[in-house]
């Protein structure tokens, strides 16, 4: 029986898992906002929002927690400087996951994961070559 199982487990082992979570972390640290499949959106959740947490506590001891998660100097330091920052004033709940509907390919369920306080310009740089 799976009473208070809490991880999702991907259908990975457990380093493949750690790995790919802490890879779709930095890109969603890096970029705002991710395309991926609900299981994984679920899954991703959870990590990020401890990262954010850690961010937010802003100590060198977080800081090294951060690193040694997610692995990626330059995405502690973007998350330690904005999204912290961003972030600031709310007390959970970083991360907002939307459901697209199914891949063609596979009829894998899609979402995307973004963070709530941070605005993605998507397409920014077509709208800066129209005026």
């Amino acid at each position: 029986m799976r009473h208070r199982r809490n991880t999702v487990k991907l259908q990975r082992t457990t380093a493949h898992r750690r790995s790919m979570l802490a890879n779709q972390a930095c890109s969603l640290i890096k970029h705002g906002r991710i395309r991926t499949t609900l299981a994984k959106a679920k899954a991703l959740r959870p990590v990020v929002e401890k990262m954010v947490t850690l961010a937010k506590r802003g100590d060198l001891h977080a800081r090294r927690q951060a690193i040694a998660y997610l692995r990626q100097k330059d995405v502690v330091a973007k998350l330690f400087s904005e999204i912290a920052e961003a972030t600031a004033d709310r007390q959970g709940g970083y991360c907002r996951i939307t459901k697209l509907g199914v891949r063609h390919s596979d009829a894998a369920p899609m979402a995307v994961i973004e963070f709530v306080d941070i605005d993605v310009a998507v397409g920014a740089e077509e709208d800066e070559d129209d005026d």
